[in-house]
């Protein structure tokens, strides 16, 4: 199942312009609809309060001027006027509530200058309820008097509706101009906020045409296209510094062939041209013997060579370690004694400690560690130096130290000697190996959890063989029980 989604790749501009868009006419009709409810609700409320005043202005002129000229006074104003008084009878004016919900009878408002104002005197009536009803075209108030009178005064709303259609069709259209400046707007503007992402792909271009050197350099890291950029910058970063590893990775591999090579053909060549001449020459005696001796040695040579190839490519590959609680001690002196017998000139000392040193060792893989140590030594000093092995504990891991006094290993040097098939200037002293030494023990060593590395010294080279004291043991390792296997990374 694969673990990658398809991207959303739709339009950005298209998707922000039309959200944009979309959430103006939205807010667009939610004004439009707060309008209408309260220009609606003010304008009725209008027309409830004028009805409250000429009901208020009435009741204060009952008793002074007769209830028929009153009714004719409020009709005056467009309004449907009713009066039943205490004892029965009735009078109405004005215009029929039918015929006000087509319209208002007279100007809306009604004649301001026929409105009779209301005037508080001692003993006036007053209104002492109202009720208020009506329809989306009339509002009636009928109040009762402080007299037992009744007055109904039904006054249309037909204009309230026309004017909320007037502003209606305003607001539509204020409403499309307002859309089409905003679309206008958005566009310049997203437009404008966008530009950075059409600069990020056109360094991706540019970079996936050749221009590996291109980046972006955000200005606001620590902003959203900021972070967007900071991180292509590092994955660029990484790319490029991966391809240039795997360039360099391929390099020292052909390098290396071409070097391996080199190294098989020597012997081979030797063995070769000893064969012919022990095969078509009629030799005897020490000349025989002489050129039989060549072939063993180069053969030595050139199956060493290939031993240590081979080594090489398991140690890439991971090293199967057989790991058992060891005395280091016991693995040092035993490398000292061989030394001693291998190379007779050699002076070598140790410097152990009295008490053990358990570590959890392939003592096999250790033991050919320090010998590859030891040799490195002994070529360098033409195999009449002096070497010291000793055993020393750094932190929480346990050192064991190889120091000869040859002419030591440049700062520079310290590192590329651990390349393959790397030597360094004959000058040196010795007869030179073919460079895979140093390599193999520190595969080895970095396969246990350590590492080999060469340090600064006062004199000489000095070789350090860093163990963990508290080795993975085999049981916690992947592979056959009883075996450990482990990779050098």
């Amino acid at each position: 199942m694969s673990g990658t989604r398809a991207l959303r790749s739709g339009s950005l501009r298209r998707r922000t312009i039309v959200s944009v868009l979309t959430l103006v006419a939205l807010l667009l009709v939610v004004l439009a609809v707060i309008v209408d409810v309260a220009l609606g609700a003010r304008l009725r409320g209008q027309i409830e309060d004028r009805l409250r005043d000429r009901t208020a202005a009435t009741a204060s002129l009952v008793g002074i001027v007769d209830a028929t000229e009153l009714a004719d006074r409020l009709s005056a104003q467009g309004l449907a006027v009713r009066i039943d008084e205490a004892g029965g009878d009735s009078v109405v004016a004005g215009p029929s509530p039918e015929q006000l919900r087509g319209g208002p009878a007279g100007p809306p408002g009604g004649p301001r200058g026929n409105e009779t104002p209301a005037t508080a005197t001692p003993g006036a009536v007053t209104v002492t309820a109202s009720e208020l009803s009506g329809d989306a075209d009339l509002v009636t108030l009928r109040s009762t008097l402080s007299d037992g009178s009744t007055l109904t005064l039904t006054a249309s709303a037909a204009g309230v509706g026309e004017t909320l259609a007037q502003v209606r069709w305003i607001m539509a259209g204020a409403s499309v101009v307002v859309l089409l400046l905003a679309a206008g707007a958005v566009i310049l503007v997203v437009r404008a906020t966008l530009r950075p992402l059409d600069e990020v792909s056109d360094v991706a271009r540019a970079i996936g045409a050749g221009e590996r050197d291109r980046r972006l350099r955000p200005t606001h890291p620590d902003t959203e296209i900021g972070r967007v950029a900071t991180a292509l910058d590092d994955m660029l970063d990484d790319v490029v510094g991966a391809e240039v590893a795997a360039r360099a990775a391929e390099e020292r591999l052909r390098a290396f062939l071409s070097d391996a090579a080199h190294e098989l053909r020597t012997p081979v060549a030797g063995i070769r041209a000893a064969a012919d001449t022990l095969v078509r020459a009629e030799l005897d005696g020490p000349e025989r013997e002489m050129l039989a001796g060549h072939v063993v040695r180069e053969a030595t040579r050139a199956s060493r060579l290939v031993d240590d190839l081979l080594l090489m490519a398991r140690v890439d590959r991971g090293l199967e370690l057989s790991l058992a609680d060891t005395d280091l001690r016991d693995v040092v002196a035993a490398e000292v004694d061989r030394a001693r017998l291998v190379h007779p000139e050699l002076t070598v000392r140790t410097d152990l400690p009295g008490a053990a040193v358990s570590v959890a060792i392939d003592r096999d893989r250790i033991a050919q560690v320090l010998s590859n140590l030891v040799e490195n030594a002994a070529r360098v000093t033409a195999g009449r130096g002096r070497v010291v092995l000793g055993i020393h504990s750094s932190g929480n891991d346990i050192e064991v130290r190889v120091h000869d006094d040859g002419p030591g290993v440049a700062a520079r040097e310290r590192e590329r000697i651990f390349d393959r098939l790397v030597r360094l200037d004959p000058s040196r002293g010795g007869s030179g190996g073919v460079g895979l030494g140093l390599p193999i023990a520190r595969g080895i060593a970095r396969a246990h959890g350590g590492d080999v590395a060469c340090v600064p010294a006062e004199s000489g080279a000095l070789f350090a063989l860093r163990l963990p004291r508290s080795a993975i043991r085999p049981a916690q390792r992947p592979g056959r029980a009883g075996v450990g296997r482990t990779g050098v990374v």
